[in-house]
């Protein structure tokens, strides 16, 4: 692979640093990196961006390497995908699992002892999901893609757009809170299999008492 490479001399050839190209491109500077390093490549429009900043044709940059990047691009969309999937499934089995704890601790009466295979099996079902969820975040980071409009664009294998705007606004929020976001919202699921649970663990004692 040779992009990387030109891009890195058209960057110097410019006199600009890899902030000054990440600003004028809406990416981030380690996304110009990556691209120097062949560890990622541009999508189209930053294709075309970086044509018309250093003045020369898209296909100057990416000659001979088009169906290379075009495989990466489609390898790393697919795994996506079925990471996507992989956590959705397993969080739903969490769930039920959450559903059958409530059901084995309050219709039946059963004991913590008896209880707690079911409850590790929730953790490993969680702990699945968590680690898609993460390989997931890796492929966005790669990527660049920081809004919901670009993840939903790269799912569907359509160009990219790049809101300048929008990607600030979410570069402000700390890494912090939208960790917070993530822990939120996975304990939302959580109580609302817990809940769902209950309410069933209680029909479930109704109908049997």
């Amino acid at each position: 692979m040779e992009v990387g490479k030109r891009i890195r001399e058209q960057r110097a050839n410019a006199g600009m640093s890899q902030d000054d190209l990440a600003a004028r491109v809406y990416v981030s500077r380690q996304t110009i990196s990556s691209w120097e390093n062949d560890k990622t490549y541009p999508d189209v429009q930053s294709l075309i961006l970086l044509s018309e900043i250093f003045g020369v044709t898209v296909d100057t940059l990416i000659k001979g390497d088009v169906e290379t990047m075009t495989e990466t691009i489609d390898t790393d969309v697919r795994t996506m995908k079925r990471l996507s999937y992989v956590m959705l499934g397993f969080l739903l089995l969490m769930l039920l699992a959450i559903v059958w704890i409530c059901v084995q601790t309050f219709a039946w009466d059963w004991p913590l002892e008896q209880t707690a295979p079911t409850f590790v099996l929730a953790l490993v079902l969680w702990g699945i999901a968590m680690f898609a969820a993460c390989w997931v975040e890796r492929i966005k980071k790669q990527h660049d893609l920081m809004t919901y409009h670009e993840i939903l664009s790269f799912w569907n294998g359509e160009k990219v757009a790049r809101d300048a705007e929008k990607r600030q606004r979410e570069s402000l929020i700390p890494r912090w809170l939208k960790i917070v976001r993530a822990v939120g919202k996975m304990l939302i699921a959580m109580a609302v299999g817990a809940f769902l649970g209950y309410g069933g663990a209680m029909l479930a004692h109704a109908l049997l008492g």
